[in-house]
């Protein structure tokens, strides 16, 4: 199995999935501004629209999309309980799984951080975003209220929500607005399989940069 990723990117969920489940994985750094890997491949001949993650799998398909990777990594390895079951009747666990992932997708990664994140936005562009996420983020520091994880236990929707609120380092976010969303982000940030991701991927990051500065 091989996972393409950029560091920082939401293809770090998928990082946190794996290590929570044991498995054992090869990973393939994307350079998101030059589209190569580490090893100097092209990755849009992986993945034409040059996004992470895409996650090859021992069979040798290319899943991508980040919602669809994580609920691969989560089938695949069902012991790790990174995600309720599918069957018949319709699982409504598995139904809150993808609220969830759709919720931080498009509310959260796109609509609220993707903007903020880039460079060539408007300041009002910037303003405008995070005043309509205001609400959002208010949505889900009520829900999180006296709740220890967005399902019943650890799930890969968790793995994709710590994800996206790492990116509050680099925004005008200030989590200590939202009390109950910033302890949750604490409490995820201390989890072994998220701390070893963030301490690694963190230097991968810092590495990338540095690179970038002397070319």
């Amino acid at each position: 199995m091989e996972l393409y990723f950029s560091p920082l990117a939401c293809s770090m969920a998928t990082r946190i999935a794996l290590y929570e489940a044991g498995a054992n994985a090869r990973f393939v750094q994307v350079d998101g501004k030059t589209k190569r890997t580490r090893e100097g491949a092209d990755y849009l001949a992986v993945n034409p629209l040059g996004l992470v993650p895409a996650l090859r799998t021992d069979e040798g398909e290319l899943v991508t999309e980040n919602a669809a990777v994580l609920q691969f990594v989560a089938d695949r390895f069902p012991d790790a309980g990174l995600a309720p079951p599918t069957g018949s009747p319709i699982s409504l666990g598995r139904t809150r799984l993808q609220q969830w992932l759709s919720f931080i997708g498009t509310e959260l990664h796109k609509a609220l951080f993707v903007p903020l994140l880039d460079r060539k936005a408007p300041d009002a562009a910037k303003t405008y975003t995070l005043e309509k996420g205001q609400s959002r983020l208010t949505y889900l520091d009520n829900y999180l209220a006296g709740r220890d994880y967005l399902l019943d236990r650890f799930s890969v929707a968790d793995a994709y929500l710590v994800t996206v609120l790492n990116w509050n380092i680099a925004t005008p976010v200030d989590l200590a607005r939202w009390p109950a969303l910033k302890d949750y982000y604490t409490r995820m940030r201390e989890r072994p399989s998220v701390a070893r991701a963030l301490a690694e991927e963190h230097a991968l990051y810092a590495e990338e940069q540095a690179r970038h500065k002397a070319a």
